[in-house]
């Protein structure tokens, strides 16, 4: 019998990042591929996690705790008044959150602008929900926004724009001045906003991140949609630990709607796991100043790497937890056969730039030339990393797939 597909699902593939850590697992490789840390959990978490198991907290459930502190957090960090009872949806995932908005706004033929390179889901979840996505190419090597080709990008059609900063896969987090510029041209064109903000916390070298709604009359037509999994390292699976996500208030939004559709799709967050993120939120100053002082140190680690083997490294990240490293001149390989024989020969997971591509590329890059590495690793996995793609340099100091 013929599968009976719908034409949508017929045009999805397995997710490249996940086959390729598929892939790490099979032949014992080092995986820098997926962005998972492979170190523990905060305790104080786990503790809380299990103390509500063991307190029976298994039933559907809502915990009202956290949505009143995700409200004080965005108060702290944002200075935006938000109203737990009705602003606030908790949902499985952030992309399920995503998903749930993308549901609750886009009808058929609507258009969403995104910056490319972009995260793979964006795309499948603006078709899921009938729209058409529209890409707008940031400018390497520093990936700058360019105010005129985001301006030619609305038409009649577009019904919402898509914002990650901090950036995967590049690192990039967005400034003042081409926030503005994005702020400005959704209220010019009376557009939603929708945000991914899940690496809020993972920012360096005194980059500090700034939320799109915060500025001046975009709190009432963005959507956030953030998480503690990146925060906390347990992004686990979409149904457990990826729980912890809050959609802001937006008049063109009510979240009344966005709820709805996620209780008709998950219906609630495991509840032993609302308890730990109530923990989560509650973590000192110090858990965070830590955390990030953590990451730019193995940021550093991995960059200087790539640099010293040869890979063209002109954009050091300023948050996230990825590197896109460019390819040299030199390199007769394009990504995906770069990242096979980095396999074969130092037996390092990586994964190749051209998934995050989705846009025309223009006369200053190709999209086959940049490969992601991601650095939410132990010491010791980015330890391994380095001697293992160390054995590959030749005498000139550079990798012999160069």
């Amino acid at each position: 019998m013929e599968a009976k597909l719908s034409s949508l699902a017929k045009t999805l593939t397995p997710s490249s990042i996940q086959q390729l850590s598929y892939l790490a697992q099979r032949c014992n490789a080092v995986n820098l591929a997926e962005g998972f840390p492979d170190f523990p959990a905060p305790l104080h978490i786990k503790e809380a996690a299990v103390s509500a198991i063991r307190a029976d907290f298994n039933q559907y459930s809502h915990v009202q705790g956290t949505c009143d502190y995700v409200a004080h957090k965005m108060k702290e960090m944002h200075g935006m008044n938000v109203d737990p009872l009705t602003d606030i949806v908790i949902c499985c995932g952030q992309s399920e959150a995503f998903a749930a908005t993308m549901f609750s706004i886009i009808d058929q033929g609507d258009e969403v602008i995104l910056f490319d390179p972009s995260y793979e889901t964006y795309d499948a979840c603006i078709r899921l929900a009938g729209g058409i996505p529209v890409y707008v190419g940031l400018d390497p090597p520093q990936w700058t926004l360019n105010s005129d080709k985001l301006e030619k990008s609305f038409t009649e059609k577009t019904k919402a724009l898509v914002l990650n900063s901090p950036h995967n896969p590049t690192g990039k987090v967005f400034n003042k001045d081409e926030l503005e510029i994005i702020a400005g041209a959704c209220q010019r064109r009376d557009v939603v906003a929708v945000t991914d903000e899940v690496y809020e916390h993972i920012t360096f070298d005194n980059q500090s991140h700034i939320s799109l709604a915060s500025l001046p009359g975009m709190q009432r037509r963005t959507v956030i949609t953030s998480s503690l999994s990146k925060t906390f390292s347990v992004t686990g699976t979409y149904l457990t630990w990826r729980m912890e996500n809050w959609l802001g208030s937006c008049p063109h939004l009510h979240a009344s709607a966005v709820r709805n559709i996620h209780i008709r799709m998950t219906d609630c967050a495991p509840a032993p796991f609302q308890e730990a993120a109530l923990a989560a939120l509650r973590s000192p100053p110090a858990y965070f100043d830590r955390l990030r002082r953590d990451y730019e140190s193995k940021r550093d680690c991995i960059f200087n790497l790539l640099a010293k083997v040869g890979f063209k490294m002109q954009f050091k990240p300023q948050g996230s937890f990825f590197v896109f490293a460019q390819l040299p001149e030199s390199c007769p390989l394009s990504d995906v056969e770069f990242v096979e024989e980095l396999i074969k020969q130092a037996g390092v997971v990586a994964v190749p730039g051209a998934g995050f591509f989705h846009s025309k590329p223009s006369a200053d890059y190709a999209s086959s030339r940049y490969i992601r590495f991601a650095f939410c690793k132990s010491e010791d996995t980015l330890a391994a990393a380095s001697v293992n793609i160390s054995r590959l340099v030749d005498a000139s100091g550079n990798l012999k797939l160069f």
